[in-house]
């Protein structure tokens, strides 16, 4: 049986509590297109229509910088090879969404052409709750 909820690797500084978690249903897509495509990654931006979803690419093919947070890494492996899965943010959104959990979700639909789940018929989404962070 799956987990409930897989919380990332907490990642910024001064921080010891996890911003972002997968459901189950998102680590088993997840699996499977990582089988299908190699080691992946999520970036969160501000834009609108799907850029306000989370992407999921193939690790590297979406050039991150200063301009994005690195808000956690999952192990996912089970069998696959060892990498984890970086979750980047667009710093700009994250001084909107600071004091938010997030959790990534799939629907069924389809999400963006860039986001490798779209030809799966589903879509990530994120779920989000408003939490009191330390500090």
């Amino acid at each position: 049986m799956m987990e409930a909820r897989l919380d990332a690797a907490v990642t910024l500084p001064g921080e010891d509590i996890s911003r972002v978690a997968l459901t189950a249903e998102a680590l088993g897509l997840l699996r499977k297109l990582w089988g299908q495509h190699g080691p992946l990654m999520f970036h969160q931006s501000g834009g609108c229509c799907d850029g306000s979803s989370p992407m999921c690419y193939p690790a590297g093919e979406f050039i991150t910088a200063e301009a994005d947070v690195l808000l956690g890494l999952f192990d996912i492996a089970d069998g696959l090879e060892p990498q984890p899965l970086e979750f980047w943010m667009s710093r700009e959104q994250f001084n909107y969404w600071s004091h938010t959990h997030l959790t990534v979700d799939v629907v069924q639909g389809r999400g963006s052409g860039f986001s490798v789940e779209s030809p799966e018929g589903k879509r990530f989404l994120i779920r989000s709750k408003l939490m009191d962070w330390p500090g």
